[in-house]
C-alpha cells in the first residue's frame, strides 16, 4: 500500500518504542522527557507510534496521549521479560517498520527478539558506577547485561545523547560510524522570568537532582562545609527527593552546618525556577551523567554550574565559558572554584549570562528531526520504506 508522506518528509512510520517508564509513570525522570519530547513530536507528524513501558500499582494496561499509544506490562523487578514478551506478541500482530530502545538501566536486547530495523537511544551506561549505588549482587544485574551491548547492538544505530555517552560506547567495542551524538532539546520558557527576583545579598548555592547514592551529593556537601569556613553567611539549596535524603541529612548535621542547607525535596517547577533565581551558583559532583540536565535547568536561570570533570557534565559545562570544572571527588578543588567565582561577581555573571544564551539554545525540535531523520534512513537502508502498511497517527 503506498505512504502518504510525513510532515518532516520521507514516509509515514509505524515506530514501536520500548523503554522501562513512560512519561506518567510516578518515578519518570529526565530519561523519560527525552524519549517522550521526540516520540510525540514525531506522532504529531503523521508517524504512528506505540509505546511499550513497565507498569505500576493502579496504572492503566493501556493508555492514549501525547498522540501516542502507550501499552504497559511487568513492573520494576519484571519488566524486561514482561515488554519483551509483549513487544514479540505485538509485532506478530501489527506491521511495524522500526523500533526504538532506550536503553535506561537494564537492556531489553530488542535486536535478538525482533528482526526490525533498530534505533537504541543511549543516555548514558552505568558501568562500575552502579556499585556506588547498590549492592554487589543488584549492581551484577545492570553491569553483566551491559557487557553484551556491543555483540547484541552491533548491526544497529545508536542515538547518544552527548560526546561522553558516544565515547563510552566506543570504549566498549561499538561502531563509531553507526553512532550519532543528538543533544537534548530544552524548553527555556518556564525558566525566563519577566520580572526575576534578586540574587539573594548573602551567598547561595544549588545542588539540583535526584538524592541517590552515586550521585555525588556528598561531595557537595564536603564542599560546601569548607566554603563555609571562608564565607560563614553562604548557604546551600539541595531540591529534590530520593532514598539517600536522611543520610545526606546526617552528614549535614555531622559537618556542622546546620540550617545553612535548606532540604527541599521535590519542588513544582515554577517554586524551584524562582529559588534558582535568587541563588548565585549551581554544584554538581557526579561521577557520571549522560548529559546534564540540571545544570542546563540551572544555565536558564543564569546561574554558572561548578562541577565534577565527569562524562556528561563536561558536555554540559563549557569550562571557562559557562562553569568551571573540577576533579571528581575532589571537594577542597570544587570549594576554591565556587570560592573564586563568588569572589568576583563580574565573571561569575558573564558565565551565568553565556550559561543562559546557551541553554536556550537547544531544542527539542532540533532533537526530534535528528531521530526521525535516523529512522527514515534506518527503514529505507533496510529495504523496507513503504512495504509494511499505511501508518496513521495514534488516537
Amino acid at each position: 500500500m503506498s505512504r502518504r508522506p510525513a510532515a518532516g518528509g520521507g514516509p509515514r512510520l509505524r515506530v514501536l518504542a520500548v523503554n522501562w517508564r513512560d512519561r506518567e509513570n510516578p518515578e519518570a525522570g529526565g530519561a523519560e522527557t527525552h524519549l517522550h519530547e521526540i516520540l510525540e513530536r514525531l506522532a504529531a507528524r503523521g508517524h504512528a507510534v506505540t509505546l511499550l513501558a513497565a507498569a505500576w500499582p493502579g496504572a492503566a494496561r493501556e493508555a492514549r496521549y501525547g498522540g501516542l499509544r502507550v501499552l504497559r506490562a511487568g513492573g520494576p523487578l519484571t519488566a524486561n521479560w514482561a515488554l519483551a514478551r509483549l513487544a514479540r506478541r505485538l509485532a506478530r500482530r501489527e506491521p511495524f517498520d522500526v523500533v526504538i530502545e532506550d536503553v535506561n538501566k537494564i537492556p531489553f536486547f530488542v535486536p535478538m527478539l525482533l528482526p526490525h530495523p533498530h534505533l537504541l537511544v543511549v543516555p548514558h551506561l552505568f558501568g562500575g558506577t552502579v556499585f556506588r549505588e547498590t549492592n554487589w549482587l543488584a549492581g551484577l544485574c545492570v553491569y553483566l547485561p551491559e557487557r553484551w551491548i556491543p555483540r547484541v547492538y552491533r548491526r544497529s544505530r545508536v542515538l547518544a545523547i552527548s560526546p561522553s555517552t558516544k565515547a563510552d560506547l566506543v570504549r566498549r567495542g561499538l561502531d563509531p560510524a553507526r553512532i550519532a551524538v543528538s543533544f537534548c532539546g530544552f524548553d527555556a520558557g518556564p525558566y525566563t522570568l519577566a520580572a526575576p527576583p534578586p540574587r539573594d545579598a548573602a551567598p547561595r548555592l544549588v545542588h539540583l537532582g535526584r538524592l541517590r547514592r552515586y550521585k555525588g551529593t556528598h561531595l557537595v556537601l564536603a564542599a560546601f562545609a569548607r566554603i563555609r569556613r571562608e564565607l560563614p553567611a553562604a548557604s546551600l539549596d539541595i531540591v529534590g527527593g530520593g532514598p539517600e535524603r536522611p543520610a545526606l541529612e546526617r552528614l549535614a548535621r555531622r559537618l556542622g552546618l546546620g540550617d545553612a542547607v535548606r532540604f527541599h525535596g521535590h519542588l513544582p517547577l515554577p517554586a524551584m525556577v524562582e529559588l534558582l533565581h535568587r541563588c548565585h551558583l549551581f554544584l554538581n559532583g557526579s561521577p557520571k551523567e549522560g548529559w546534564g540536565l540540571t545544570v542546563i535547568e540551572a544555565a536558564a536561570c543564569g546561574l554558572p554550574c561548578v562541577a565534577a570533570d565527569s562524562p556528561g557534565l563536561r558536555d554540559s559545562v563549557e569550562d571557562g565559558e559557562t562553569g568551571l570544572l573540577v576533579p571528581y571527588g575532589d571537594p577542597a578543588a570544587m570549594a576554591a572554584a565556587a570560592l573564586a567565582l563568588l569572589a568576583d561577581p563580574a565573571r561569575r555573571e558573564a558565565m551565568g549570562a553565556r550559561a543562559a544564551a546557551r541553554a536556550r539554545s537547544f531544542s527539542w525540535d532540533v532533537a526530534a528531526d535528528e531521530a526521525e531523520a535516523l529512522l527514515q534512513a534506518l527503514v529505507a537502508e533496510a529495504g523496507v520504506g513503504g512495504g509494511r502498511g499505511s501508518a496513521e497517527p495514534a488516537a
